[in-house]
């Protein structure tokens, strides 16, 4: 199990953070996927990652998190993301972590392996903490 962890402080109180975290289709867009549709529980996220098209089915799922959500289908063997707040001098610490089981998938003579995966990963997770200080500066 491969694991991408990001933790930053947004100058907020936590429940502000959390009604940006749980309002999911905006809070999922910011990540820079192509498309997001949400529909009750279930999310479907595309994006296009160098020339390879992925497309993730991931359902909404309760857990100690603000947000948690479980991969259903696509191209990991397994994914999921916890999103958590905590109120700390200066703000509220917001920590995203995806664990996941990567599959080897052959895109174009390389691999998608768990160092791109890993990049990736945190780029979008890091796009989705921009917007949240954009959001409470707003």
């Amino acid at each position: 199990m491969e694991r991408v962890s990001l933790t930053r402080t947004v100058d907020a109180d936590p429940e502000t953070v959390t009604d940006l975290v749980t309002d999911v289709e905006p809070f999922m867009r910011a990540a820079g996927f192509d498309d997001v549709t949400v529909e009750g529980d279930t999310v479907v996220i595309k994006n296009h990652v160098g020339l390879f098209q992925i497309e993730l089915v991931v359902e909404l799922i309760e857990t100690e998190a603000v947000l948690t959500y479980e991969q259903r289908e696509g191209i990991f063997e397994s994914m999921t993301t916890d999103y958590t707040v905590e109120a700390v001098d200066g703000g509220t610490e917001v920590t995203a972590t995806t664990e996941y089981t990567a599959l080897d998938l052959p895109v174009l003579g390389t691999m998608i392996d768990s160092t791109i995966v890993s990049r990736q990963r945190s780029k979008e997770l890091n796009r989705q903490f921009d917007w949240l200080d954009e959001q409470v500066q707003g």
